[in-house]
């Protein structure tokens, strides 16, 4: 169909649509053994995909351009990074943190290594290393924040999170497995493993989205001040970074492009900021809930509007590469962490939930601690794993803007 059923115009339809699959997708990830294992996030974007090939809403209109990236996207960041006190996480984190910047910048390499083998076979692969960067340390917000920064394709964003999310299926059974295997075992300590088989592995009752977002009280006024610091941040953030891109405007030397790239960009602000403001400020932002829901929500909208202008022909086309490309990374990646983890005598547990809170965020990483049974070690790697909301953004960018994003 040339013409969608439902035209670029029509604001308020599209708005249902986005709002009622984002809510069906987070029902379903909570609910549906199914849903919980591809991620809400990939139904989201599966909704989307499936509605704007059968041409029923458009590739591109003013709702999915404008105001979700514009808006919902920037306003999504400051919600997600209200708990990154850095203090705290410093204070207790320990050898996991250590080995978790080892792998943010084993992930780096893996992207600029990957950009390296296959930048002349994939357009836009420059943007893609940048947002996979974020995405690898940081999440999905950070995966949004490069998205919209370098401005990279709807059709390639959507591929890319298609090869992701096939490649982190076989990620998570190999991190699984790690614990079993004779090779790790004989080269690792592993304290907490052996607790375990001393007293026996508690099994999670819940699925892994279930339990993470249980329901939590909240107030008018939480849901008054979250909005209002989002809002604010973002103003002021995008105030600065015109002021700096103006300042320092590109085309005339290294120094003043890499200037008004890094400190131009205003999600690196926007960053920036909400990390002051979350550690200066964070024993009244403790009591602050719903931080982490409604930025989740926002997010869920995005990963619906990057799906609506994805070609089915052209993630065929684009994910079989942008899939080795994900791999190289997580490869690198690993490598880093038990390479280092076993030089500096870690433990096996650490370097396995440092991996996993790169690649696959804090609530992965908590999740397979929970699964594993490796309780002492969930508080800590959610630490790092928030961590990694905060120093994501800014590997992405240097990434993105070293290979010419």
């Amino acid at each position: 169909m040339s013409t969608p059923l439902i035209s670029a115009d029509n604001t308020w339809a599209l708005m249902a649509i986005t709002c009622g699959w984002a809510a069906f997708s987070i029902y379903a990830e909570q609910t549906w053994k199914w849903a919980s294992k591809v991620s809400g996030a990939i139904v989201a974007l599966i909704g989307a995909l499936v509605l704007t090939n059968l041409g029923i809403i458009p590739t591109n209109c003013v709702w999915f351009d404008d105001i979700v990236w514009g808006y919902v996207v920037p306003m999504a960041i400051p919600m997600l990074l209200l708990s990154c006190d850095i203090r705290k996480i410093g204070r207790e984190a320990g050898k996991i943190l250590i080995i978790f910047m080892i792998g943010a910048i084993g992930t780096s390499v893996g992207a600029i290594l990957g950009f390296k083998v296959l930048g002349s076979h994939v357009k836009d692969l420059a943007g893609v290393a940048a947002m996979m960067t974020g995405s690898y340390i940081g999440g999905t917000v950070n995966f949004a924040a490069m998205a919209s920064a370098f401005q990279v394709p709807g059709d390639t964003t959507s591929a890319a999170v298609v090869a992701d999310n096939l490649l982190m299926t076989l990620y998570f059974f190999v991190l699984i497995m790690i614990p079993t295997l004779k090779f790790f075992k004989t080269k690792f300590t592993h304290p907490h493993i052996d607790e375990i088989n001393a007293r026996g592995v508690d099994e999670a009752a819940k699925t892994q989205a279930a339990a993470f977002w249980a329901k939590k009280p909240i107030s008018l006024c939480d849901i008054a001040i979250n909005f209002a610091i989002s809002v604010i941040v973002v103003w002021v953030s995008t105030e600065i970074a015109g002021f700096i891109s103006a300042a320092f405007p590109s085309g005339n030397g290294i120094i003043t492009d890499l200037i008004g790239g890094l400190f131009g960009n205003k999600y690196l602000i926007l960053t920036t900021i909400t990390m002051i403001i979350a550690t200066i400020f964070s024993k009244p932002l403790e009591g602050l809930s719903g931080s982490q829901e409604l930025g989740t929500y926002l997010i869920y909208l995005f990963f619906f509007a990057i799906g609506a202008p994805a070609s089915i022909k052209a993630i065929f086309l684009n994910a079989p590469l942008l899939l080795v490309f994900c791999a190289i990374m997580v490869i690198v990646n690993m490598l880093f962490c038990f390479v280092f983890g076993k030089l500096l005598k870690f433990d096996l547990e650490d370097c396995i939930l440092a991996s996993n809170a790169c690649i696959g965020g804090p609530t992965t990483a908590a999740a397979m601690a929970i699964s594993q049974g490796w309780i002492k070690l969930v508080g800590p790697i959610m630490l790092v794993g928030t961590l990694g909301y905060v120093v994501g953004t800014y590997f992405g960018t240097i990434v993105g803007n070293f290979l010419g994003a």
